[in-house]
């Protein structure tokens, strides 16, 4: 199968390329390399043996698209492509609705013209939310806390009014909960420009000497020790979670629509907890005001994906902090500029 990478080179894309590689898959990637680095080809074909075909360029830009589809023949597309910083997109909800929202409407109406009717989509728990209870289950209400989460849930409206006035698509949203972790060869990680917006990355940043410390966004949540819960789980799980939908799903007409996470919820201070172990390194923190848009908790019940998807989590809180501290370890500065 060959498949349309849109945001290949980025943390989640770039896992679930070698995945697909593995797999037996063909990924062609695109990327405008906002948030990532060419050096990630090189790393893909460094654990693979396979260079994917790579077309620089935005998922706005239609005519680049066409381009696109028309030379790579794909059968399908995964859209990882999109800014995901919740504190980012509330400074800068324009372009959050620029990239996410419309940039996910001119790539349909690409795929559209040119006959490519199976999308898996990169979601994210965030258009529960701030959820009444959990865990969660996708028949949950949506809503959402910010511009990040809101632009998520719109592009989750466009494309169920999408697949119902063309029944023959096949539309897969994937709601993610908080990926972590690297693939345990520490050749491939996660390498966010600037500041980190996420939580493990900071974590390891600190660890590995690029960052004083930690600041931990609020201790007064109603929670184990008020630190905000979250279900982390491994890329390279989510990773395995998209080829499964793809297995199932990308074949089969309908929407379709699964939480991809673990069923577990751990606070910030228990992760910092469980790196400081892995990595045997003290991880300075400091407690700073809640962000706006957070929620107190939030995690995932996966029987859908389960049962439907025959996918399951399986990677521990140590693989994510071990595979973590091995590749910021290894590449302290993240990939290198080419």
């Amino acid at each position: 199968m060959r498949v349309l990478v849109t945001g290949g080179m980025g943390y989640i894309g770039s896992h679930t390329c070698v995945q697909m590689i593995e797999a037996g898959m063909t990924p062609v990637i695109v990327d405008n390399l906002y948030n990532s680095k060419k050096s990630v080809l090189g790393r893909i074909e460094k654990l693979t043996g396979v260079s994917p075909a790579f077309y620089e360029g935005d998922i706005r830009d239609r005519a680049f698209l066409d381009s696109v589809l028309a030379e790579a023949n794909v059968e399908a597309v995964i859209h990882f492509a999109g800014l995901k910083a919740v504190g980012e997109s509330v400074e800068k909800p324009l372009e959050y609705y620029d990239n996410n929202v419309h940039g996910t409407l001119v790539l349909v109406e690409a795929m559209r013209a040119a006959g490519v009717n199976s999308l898996i989509f990169s979601s994210s728990a965030t258009v529960y939310g701030d959820p009444a209870s959990v865990p969660i289950t996708e028949d949950f209400p949506t809503s959402a806390t910010n511009p990040y989460g809101r632009s998520k849930l719109m592009v989750e409206e466009c494309l169920t009014d999408i697949q119902k006035a063309h029944p023959e698509m096949s539309i897969t949203l994937l709601r993610y909960f908080n990926p972590v972790g690297s693939h345990p060869s520490g050749e491939m990680g996660e390498d966010p420009q600037g500041i980190p917006n996420n939580l493990m990355p900071f974590i390891s940043q600190v660890a590995v000497g690029r960052r004083e410390y930690l600041s931990v966004f609020g201790d007064d949540y109603p929670t184990v020790d008020g630190t905000g819960v979250r279900d982390y789980i491994h890329v390279l799980d989510l990773a395995d979670g998209h080829l499964a939908a793809l297995t199932h799903k990308g074949r089969e007409a309908g929407l379709h629509i699964y939480n991809l996470g673990t069923g577990n919820g751990f606070s910030v201070l228990q992760m910092v907890e469980a790196f400081s172990q892995s990595a045997g390194v003290e991880v300075a923190y400091q407690i700073a005001p809640r962000r706006p848009g957070d929620i107190a908790e939030c995690w995932a019940d996966p029987a859908k994906a389960k049962a439907e998807l025959k996918w399951e989590a399986t990677r521990t809180i140590e693989d994510m902090t071990t595979d973590t501290w091995r590749w910021q370890s290894a590449n302290p500065t993240g990939y290198p500029e080419l």
